[in-house]
């Protein structure tokens, strides 16, 4: 593979030597962070596919972690492109790389309607829309009947041990749920919280709970995010707070969720080497999350690899991803598939 640091330099001799132009014809070695989720693998394939055919981009994808493979791009310098960091986990060590001239963000959000909150099923949505807020359906329990006692009302968390758990507990805690008639339900499993949305969902029944998006399961069942009423409540009772166990959050205080930051970001010497036009991609590929979400549910439905999943999409979307090259690359791209 060449230097990266050898393109950057023969780049910036060219650009000496042709006034200052600083945009180079020719593409080298690209490594591209393909996360370990659906949506991470499915937009790593699509940048791939669209910087090999497109860009004439030589990419190598890297499989791995948010942790794993952030600590990678900010000490080694590779993979250089992270299409879908989920920042909130390295939000400190991004900031610094930053300051520091190491990363830079390219676009954030780079899917529509990304987060994570509280949901209920569409029946429940078509039959109450006045109910349209956390805090209006938290007055009516006996729309959830609790399984085991009727006459409390079932909001479901995240299975013990996964990092939403402690926050859904903390937040059922700041807004007094247990006294206003409710029981946290602890689903057990990924697998017994995606089949009690599917069961509510399948028959028309009423369910609310956390969940995030993009997903297959918000994808095939529709859910509907409920807003807050409540403002966000401010880093210390959040971070400081909430996302602790019960046992470090002796006040935990109501509060929107947290914002999910979802950004792409790449290497600062990408901007020095990258080919005209790959960066303009990078910064216009925003996935719309309805999109997404259907894709996703493929993916679940055909066991689909994200490669798969990429020549499917470029193939049924042409009128979203071809939004974000010049013509002459889409045609490229279109030729290849």
């Amino acid at each position: 593979m060449n230097s990266l640091k050898l393109a950057a330099a023969s780049t910036i001799a060219i650009a000496a030597l042709a006034g200052g132009a600083s945009a180079q014809d020719a593409c080298g070695d690209l490594k591209v962070a393909e996360f370990n989720w659906a949506s991470g693998e499915l937009m790593a394939n699509v940048d791939a596919i669209i910087l090999e055919e497109g860009f004439d981009c030589d990419v190598e994808l890297v499989n791995g972690g948010t942790n794993t493979l952030f600590a990678s791009m900010d000490e080694k310098g590779e993979p250089q492109i992270a299409p879908e960091l989920w920042a909130n986990a390295v939000r400190e060590p991004l900031a610094k790389a930053e300051e520091e001239g190491r990363l830079v963000t390219l676009l954030d959000g780079p899917i529509t309607g990304l987060g994570e909150g509280w949901w209920v099923s569409p029946a429940f949505a078509e039959a109450h829309p006045e109910l349209d807020t956390v805090e209006k359906v938290l007055e009516h329990p006996e729309y959830f009947p609790y399984a085991e006692d009727q006459s409390k009302g079932a909001f479901m968390g995240c299975p013990s041990g996964w990092g939403c758990q402690p926050a859904n507990e903390n937040m059922f805690r700041a807004y007094d749920m247990e006294d206003k008639g409710w029981v946290l339900v602890d689903p057990g499993s990924a697998a017994g919280l995606e089949g009690a949305i599917a069961k509510a969902a399948e028959r028309d029944e009423f369910w609310f709970g956390y969940y995030w998006n993009p997903t297959a399961v918000i994808g095939k069942y529709k859910l509907v995010p409920l807003e807050f009423e409540a403002e966000w409540a401010g880093e210390e009772n959040w971070d400081g707070c909430i996302v602790k166990s019960p046992s470090e959050c002796a006040d935990p205080q109501p509060s929107s969720w947290t914002q999910s930051e979802v950004k792409t970001v790449v290497t600062a010497d990408v901007e020095e080497i990258a080919p005209e036009g790959v960066l303009d991609y990078l910064t216009a590929r925003v996935f719309p999350g309805e999109v997404m979400n259907e894709m996703l549910v493929y993916m679940t439905e055909n066991q689909a690899t994200g490669e798969d999943a990429a020549f499917e999409f470029l193939a049924n979307y042409e009128d979203v991803w071809t939004g974000w090259v010049s013509p002459e690359v889409a045609e490229k791209v279109k030729d290849a598939l």
